[in-house]
């Protein structure tokens, strides 16, 4: 596993967006009389918000942003760098950072980079972001995590559709050297990559006539190749072998007592899961907070998304200490250790 400490960065707030438009699972068209009932019980998702025609990942995180420096205060000209982590690209070029960069007004100095990963996307940002930064080159920098899943799964897929939503979301950053460091352990299993993933649309398959024909796969189930297809029992698997892991890893490499972290941040892929998570760690259910009861798995942004709706208030007043550990598409995971003190957190965006 590579472990990276990271210092002179201190997180300054979180914010986060999602659309008004919002689909209940009880009233999905592709259950049959009882099974919506079974879905919502297990995994805990009533519902989500989801995008309308033309709106994507990249509006929800313009709204963010522009909520999150307003509360801040800062100068769009003060913005060093901003990093975008997706996997619902508007286009397939350019980088969707660049986009971004024009329709958030940004100075031309701004350094601009596009992450293309999905549900351990924040951690990896973070990581990714604060390390460019912690030299003192940049000093402000806008970690910007959005996805829009309901745009790149079949509607008439009743693994994906129950657990998907989209939202986007804005991390701001700032360098000082006083700041408490920030801790990270990422790991890979590329060789698997097929438990979650698109067939077609990237250059491997290009887009074809049968790209876009539906194909039965399962009992009332229809996809097409150019929808993401996910081995259920092999993620369930996955993330709940490796999330724990690796949290306890970065704890003994560091030496974090895990009794004095105040929030476990779990990616929400749904309660079943996370609980067997959070078990396995033996934390509290009081430290663990949920948000996809009402915004289901939005991929990168679900981190700081729970963040912002279920832990708000006590990052606005208080000095917290958070583990957060991301996993998914990839197949690859991250967690990280970090403190914050009265960060900016306003209430939740929707457009």
């Amino acid at each position: 596993m590579a472990f990276t400490k990271i210092e002179n960065i201190a997180i300054k707030g979180v914010s986060a967006c999602v659309p008004k438009h919002v689909e209940e699972n009880k009233d999905i068209p592709v259950f049959v009389e009882g099974e919506a009932e079974r879905v919502i019980a297990q995994t805990s998702i009533r519902r989500k918000h989801t995008v309308v025609d033309g709106m994507t990942a990249s509006d929800l995180c313009e709204k963010a942003f522009n909520g999150l420096i307003s509360e801040l205060g800062w100068d769009k000209e003060s913005i060093d760098i901003v990093v975008l982590v997706t996997s619902s690209s508007d286009y397939l070029v350019p980088p969707t950072a660049c986009v971004l960069h024009g329709k958030l007004e940004l100075p031309e100095t701004t350094f601009c980079l596009e992450i293309r990963h999905g549900c351990p996307g924040w951690v990896i940002g973070l990581t990714t972001i604060s390390s460019l930064m912690s030299n003192g080159c940049f000093k402000r920098g806008i970690l910007l995590c959005g996805d829009c899943p309901t745009l790149q799964n079949s509607p008439r897929d009743k693994e994906t559709r129950p657990l998907f939503g989209d939202a986007g979301t804005a991390t701001a950053l700032e360098y000082d050297p006083n700041a408490d460091a920030i801790y990270f352990n990422h790991g890979t299993n590329g060789k698997d990559f097929m438990a979650i993933y698109q067939p077609d649309g990237g250059m491997k398959n290009p887009v074809t006539n049968k790209s876009l024909e539906y194909q039965e796969f399962g009992r009332n189930q229809e996809r097409r190749p150019i929808d993401v297809r996910m081995d259920g029992m092999s993620v369930f698997s996955f993330g709940f072998s490796k999330a724990p892991r690796s949290v306890m890893a970065l704890s003994n490499e560091y030496g974090i007592d895990l009794e004095a972290v105040d929030i476990f941040l779990i990616h929400q892929a749904n309660h079943y899961l996370n609980e067997k998570v959070r078990k396995k760690l033996n934390v509290p259910e009081s430290k663990v907070p949920y948000s996809m009861q009402e915004y289901g798995n939005p991929g990168s942004s679900s981190i700081p998304l729970t963040l912002v709706t279920q832990c708000g208030e006590r990052y606005r007043n208080e000095k917290i200490k958070t583990i957060a550990v991301g996993f998914g598409v990839g197949l690859a995971w991250g967690s990280a250790y970090f403190s914050t003190d009265k960060i900016v957190c306003p209430p939740i965006y929707m457009i």
